[in-house]
């Protein structure tokens, strides 16, 4: 079985376990860039990603733990500022380490819980 049939083996587990109608905060990767989104009942309330211009004058590589530390921060500011403190966190099958856990621990970090 390759790597991306396992992960989205895990992913469907986690979304099985994860109720509907909660407010969700999806991870996504690729090897250059990272996208966390803010997710309700299949609609977007908020994203962030090493795509946007202002993130991509921060960080030179957005390939590496500081940039996830970046998003998972500014995730968690544009949250609250909306009002939501309180999230679901799905990681889309991807393991708990490197950029997935630095972005996590950001955004706990900057007043999300979960």
């Amino acid at each position: 079985m390759c790597k991306n049939k396992k992960r989205l083996k895990r992913a469907k587990s986690i979304r099985t376990k994860i109720k509907k109608n909660v407010i969700k905060l999806v991870v996504f990767r690729t090897s250059h860039n990272i996208y966390a989104q803010i997710v309700c009942n299949n609609k977007t309330l908020l994203s962030a990603s090493t795509l946007e211009k202002n993130i991509n004058k921060i960080t030179n590589n957005a390939s590496n733990k500081y940039s996830a530390s970046i998003i998972g921060n500014i995730i968690a500011k544009r949250c609250i500022d909306k009002g939501i403190k309180k999230v679901v966190f799905d990681r889309s099958g991807y393991k708990y380490h490197g950029r997935i856990k630095a972005l996590a621990e950001s955004a706990r970090e900057s007043g999300l819980i979960f």
